[in-house]
């Protein structure tokens, strides 16, 4: 299991993604940085970084932008990491370790492996919820389902028919990891805790519910 490409949806994200870009492992094959339609300076500092830039006219979602991505990356892996530097890329070693000594077809980077206590209150709740009726719908026992730092293999990506748009994108990869009984697993990381809020909280929570049943049913049609 060779090559490596690493994507970042980006929105508004000047201040923190050069350093992000910067700070992925220098021998990673390949660094994609989808522009979601920032209105700043985002893929101007993603290129002068080093990144491959590929520039949404409007601000689709983070859905789209993984799927653009994914789309275009050349690697045997395909990193999802968040621009925000709220997770660590030097972790990129960790996340595709379980990959290439082939103990896993997917890896979650999991905060609940480590250190919780700067974790905000409502993303334990959010997590457990959601955790709890993820592993209800599709048999998924992991902690932390809500987690971007994921890495994948690329055989497997290449048969997701995604369609989301937005966060949701994240548990409809896991639906599928469900339907093709995909290896899984957790791999303790950092996480550091700034200003930004969730963009998963208790009142997202019906939504969410009515996600994992349209993902079920469209799954049992499928049948």
């Amino acid at each position: 299991m060779g090559r490596v490409s690493v994507v970042i949806p980006s929105f508004n994200v000047e201040r923190s993604i050069r350093e992000v870009v910067e700070r992925i492992p220098k021998d990673i094959f390949e660094k994609i940085v989808v522009d979601d339609g920032s209105r700043d300076r985002t893929g101007e500092m993603a290129k002068k970084a080093g990144a491959r830039v590929v520039v949404h006219d409007v601000n689709y979602g983070k859905g789209r932008a993984i799927r653009t991505g994914a789309s275009i990356a050349k690697g045997d892996i395909i990193v999802f990491l968040d621009a925000d530097l709220q997770h660590r890329p030097e972790d990129i070693y960790k996340l595709v370790e379980p990959i290439q000594k082939d103990r896993a077809d997917i890896t979650i980077g999991s905060r609940f492996l480590g250190n919780t206590k700067a974790m905000p209150f409502v993303r334990k709740i959010s997590n457990f919820i959601s955790t709890a009726l993820i592993r209800l719908f599709f048999g998924i026992n992991i902690g932390d389902t809500q987690s971007g730092y994921r890495a994948i293999k690329r055989e497997f990506l290449e048969k997701m028919n995604l369609e989301s748009e937005r966060y949701n994108i994240e548990t409809e990869v896991l639906s599928y990891a469900g339907k093709f009984h995909m290896r899984i697993e957790e791999v303790p990381i950092e996480t550091i805790y700034g200003d930004e809020k969730s963009h998963f909280t208790a009142l997202d929570i019906p939504k969410f519910i009515y996600l994992l049943f349209y993902l079920k049913f469209h799954e049992m049609r499928k049948k």
